[in-house]
């Protein structure tokens, strides 16, 4: 494990959903993160218990924000929120657009993808990794949140296996729901075909 991070704020947040689902969040910000970026953690619903329900949610701002229907983001960041809420737990909303190449370079990986090239091939044909997220950062929240055993919402095993190798216990795995559309499913094949993703698909 890293070094500690330790607690920064606490703030008390409504959220209110465009489809009319609200929640309260404890919006919680860190000192001492490994890679300096201002990521936030949600405590939703009450998140004691042996193995808190948690979501590491890297930022989206097309889907989180614009409702893009290129990913599933969005979606899943809804529906992270309602399940927390409901059994306790923490949302770690994570500042990795684009699966860590930021928000310029995924769309001009959303351009490639445009000429034919699955998001994987995209990241690749400009030069960069075809997922460049690191957990280090997000375990050092768990941390400092007393939440080291953990039950991971994630269709994702790089995630799982990051925060093991990190010292977070993953009690148990919790699959995301599948939002495919017409205009994500080459998207969502990508996923399960390039790293494993636990999503099932019509085919």
């Amino acid at each position: 494990m890293t070094d500690t991070a330790t607690v920064r704020t606490r703030v008390r947040i409504p959220l209110h959903f465009p489809d009319g689902y609200r929640a309260t969040a404890e919006a919680i910000t860190f000192h001492g993160l490994a890679d300096g970026a201002e990521h936030l953690a949600l405590a939703l619903g009450e998140p004691g218990g042996d193995a808190p329900l948690v979501r590491m949610h890297s930022e989206c701002l097309t889907g989180d924000v614009f409702g893009s229907a290129r990913c599933d983001c969005g979606p899943q960041l809804r529906e992270a929120v309602e399940l927390i809420s409901e059994v306790g737990g923490y949302l770690l909303y994570l500042r990795q657009e684009g699966r860590g190449i930021g928000l310029y370079n995924k769309l001009d990986a959303y351009a490639l993808q445009d000429g034919g090239l699955d998001t994987y091939a995209a990241n690749t044909a400009l030069g960069l990794p075809e997922d460049g997220r690191d957990y280090t950062a997000a375990a050092q929240m768990l941390t400092a949140l007393g939440a080291t055993r953990i039950t991971l919402l994630t269709n994702n095993p790089d995630k799982a296996g990051q925060l093991r190798a990190q010292g977070v216990d993953i009690a148990a795995l919790h699959r995301t729901g599948v939002f495919a559309t017409e205009t994500n499913l080459h998207y969502l094949r990508a996923k399960v075909a390039h790293t494993g993703h636990t999503i099932s698909l019509a085919s």
